[in-house]
């Protein structure tokens, strides 16, 4: 039986009704949010399975990441933390994935983990968890936007450089900010590109150590069963140490889960888009640190060469100078494709959290613009955002490592919270109509993905040695602690008031109520607000 209580219908009108009859389909897509209590405002499922895939591809950058983070893994463990603590990892983060997966195949909603902290923990206090946990994963999306199209070590004058970074995230934002058609086919291009750079890599690397008469390629002894550590921990701590590259490689899957208002048939593809991510992510960024580590020739001088970035170091030894400028500067380029795809779903996100009373001046940035079909404003306010953490990272490296470590901290903290609530409250609290359930080994990945969130949030607050002085101290807590307290600020300012307290977000949490496991999926129709 369907509830269309009187009160919340509406006349049809071009934002909420279509001009011919629906499929089947859309109307499973339409209620799916509806039960959610939100109600499909304007944003149209414009992502098909294969671009939202694309863009969850570049969002993870498994094996770009995983080049620029050469050093910490050389360091720490050397080559067997780098691959097979990639294959720990790997499991584990696979378990979070289709944790989170069944989480939103059950509440398909942008909010997302923030949004089922609070359904889960129904009682006083699971509205300000919500709220925390949620301004924390903000900062996590926003940090990693920055640390994706912001290029470290720029020999420019520090004004040139502000300029620089602001117009290069003006780009970014006017690129997201584009009609439906057109963000899908960009996110593919970018997909292609990054795939086809992976290619384009890999085989320099090779062919240029195989062509040389000076050059030889590494053992697999080496590659395979070495084991390094320079920096005063003991074995065990290193190898946990050790996992934090590849646990920063395979993190910001969730991207998926903030367009999942956007994909058609959202209960069904979001979760398998997850998985599959994390997946492709792994297996290309197992096989271009094989291909690194093959291919290293001096190890002293990749890992403290004059550039300070090992990768670039190895791409000069092997390359050359020229080639390796070339190779390079595709690297950037296509970073920025990537920092695309990271606003559009960090967008989502502030749109989510503004739709439901969790920022000042909500209701403006809440609004969804008819013409872009995007929430051009929460967009715009990114975008600001992100640019004034960009600026921070011209002034000292150190501030550029600890907010670097605080995005990964903070995603997975946020991973890590929904899946511990379920745990909880009882897997039998989740809310019916789910079309992706990990049956009886939900307990299993449940308790798998907390035990290591857990442990990788407290392993990414270590310094890099047991007695660090500041120049190579770990300022991540720091950076956390600060961000605990502007978000406490923000709850008593203004959440506490209007955190899903406003008429909206009322109207919207009863009606999920009233629906939520209720017969067939049909859509309902509510008076949307467009952008003026």
């Amino acid at each position: 039986m369907h509830h269309t209580p009187q009160d919340l219908e509406a006349s049809p009108s071009p934002l909420t009704s279509p001009p011919h009859k629906p499929s089947l389909q859309s109307l499973h897509s339409a209620n799916s949010v509806a039960e959610l209590g939100h109600i499909e405002e304007a944003l149209t499922r414009k992502f098909d399975t294969r671009s939202m895939l694309s863009l969850a591809f570049c969002v993870l950058g498994t094996w770009s990441t995983f080049a620029q983070g050469l050093s910490s893994g050389l360091k720490n463990g050397g080559p067997v933390a780098i691959l097979w603590g990639l294959g720990l990892v790997f499991f584990c983060n696979m378990c979070v994935a289709v944790s989170l997966g069944e989480l939103t195949s059950c509440m398909p909603t942008a909010l997302g983990q923030g949004y089922w902290v609070h359904r889960l923990v129904d009682n006083g206090w699971g509205r300000g968890v919500n709220f925390l946990f949620y301004f924390i994963q903000c900062r996590g999306v926003f940090n990693d936007d920055g640390v994706e199209v912001v290029i470290d070590d720029l020999a420019m004058p520090w004004i040139s450089g502000i300029v620089g970074i602001t117009a290069l995230f003006t780009v970014v934002n006017l690129i997201a900010c584009r009609r439906d058609k057109f963000l899908p086919m960009f996110n593919n291009a970018v997909g292609v590109g990054f795939v086809g750079l992976f290619f384009v890599f890999a085989l320099a690397l090779l062919i240029s150590v195989g062509i040389k008469r000076n050059m030889a390629y590494q053992s697999a002894g080496f590659v395979f069963g070495d084991w390094i550590n320079q920096t005063g921990w003991s074995n065990g701590v290193v190898w946990f140490l050790g996992l934090l590259q590849s646990a920063y490689g395979l993190t910001a899957f969730d991207s998926v889960i903030h367009l999942v208002e956007e994909i058609p048939a959202p209960r069904k593809n979001a979760p398998r888009v997850i998985w599959l991510a994390v997946l492709l992510g792994a297996i290309t960024g197992f096989i271009f640190m094989v291909v690194c580590l093959f291919c290293i020739q001096d190890l002293a001088t990749v890992e403290d060469g004059p550039t300070g970035l090992p990768f670039i170091e190895l791409v000069q030894q092997t390359v050359g100078l020229e080639g390796g400028a070339t190779l390079i500067a595709l690297f950037i380029f296509n970073g920025l494709g990537q920092g695309v795809s990271i606003a559009t779903t960090g967008s989502r996100l502030t749109w989510g959290f503004a739709r439901d009373g969790g920022i000042p001046w909500s209701q403006y940035f809440a609004a969804v613009n008819p013409t872009w079909k995007v929430p051009a404003r929460a967009l715009w306010l990114q975008g600001f955002i992100i640019a004034l953490i960009g600026v921070l990272y011209l002034f000292a490296n150190t501030v550029l490592e600890a907010v670097l470590s605080v995005s990964t901290i903070a995603l997975t903290i946020s991973y890590g919270m929904p899946i511990g609530c379920l745990l909880i409250v009882g897997r039998d609290k989740l809310p019916p109509g789910g079309q992706f359930s990990l049956g009886k080994y939900g307990p299993l990945c449940n308790w798998i993905s907390v035990v290591y969130c857990s442990v990788t949030t407290v392993f990414f607050f270590f310094p890099g040695t047991p007695n660090p002085t500041p120049s190579d101290m770990n300022f991540a807590i720091a950076v956390f602690g600060v961000m605990l307290v502007i978000a406490l600020g923000f709850w008593f300012i203004t959440g506490k008031g209007t955190y899903l307290k406003t008429d909206d977000s009322a109207m919207r949490i009863e009606l999920a109520r009233r629906l939520e496991g209720d017969g067939p999926e049909v859509p309902v129709a509510v008076p949307t607000k467009p952008i003026k």
